[in-house]
C-alpha cells in the first residue's frame, strides 16, 4: 500500500456498537493548540481560528508578511514600516473579490439601483425614433 490515505469499510453493525475510542490529554506544548493569536513563546499562531484562513489561500503569503511586519514592528507608530507589505497584500486580495470582498463592494450591493442607465437608454431610444421619422 503506498501513499497517505488508508480506506476502511464500515459495516452497519460498526456504526450500531459504541465508539471505544479514547481521547488523549491536551499536549500543552502543541504548538498548533488553540493559544489564541499569539503563542506563549511570543510567535504568531497561524492556525488560529480568528484569523479565518487568512494566513491560507491565494493570498496566505502576503498576508502573513504583513501581519509578520506589524506583529513584529518596533516603530512609534507600530507598523508604519509595514506598508509595502500591506501594500502587497491588498493587491493580491483584490484579484480575488470573490475571496475577499471589499468592503465598499458591500455598501454599493445595499443600495438600490441607479436609476440612470434607463434613463439613458430611453432617451437614446427617443432620438433614434426622432431621426428615423
Amino acid at each position: 500500500m503506498s501513499g497517505k490515505d488508508r480506506i476502511i469499510f464500515v459495516t452497519k453493525e460498526d456504526h450500531e456498537t459504541p465508539s471505544n475510542a479514547e481521547l488523549v490529554a491536551d499536549d500543552p506544548n502543541d504548538p498548533y493548540e488553540e493559544h489564541g493569536l499569539i503563542l506563549p513563546n511570543g510567535d504568531i499562531n497561524w492556525n488560529c481560528p480568528c484569523l479565518g484562513g487568512m494566513a491560507s489561500g491565494p493570498c496566505g503569503e502576503q498576508f502573513k508578511a504583513a501581519f509578520s511586519c506589524f506583529h513584529y514592528s518596533k516603530e512609534d507608530v507600530k507598523g508604519s514600516d509595514c506598508v509595502d507589505q500591506f501594500r502587497a497584500m491588498q493587491e493580491c486580495m483584490q484579484k480575488y473579490p470573490d475571496l475577499y470582498p471589499q468592503e465598499e463592494e458591500e455598501e454599493e450591493e445595499e443600495q438600490p439601483a441607479d436609476p440612470l442607465p434607463e434613463a439613458a437608454s430611453e432617451a437614446s431610444a427617443t432620438k433614434e425614433a426622432a431621426a428615423s421619422s
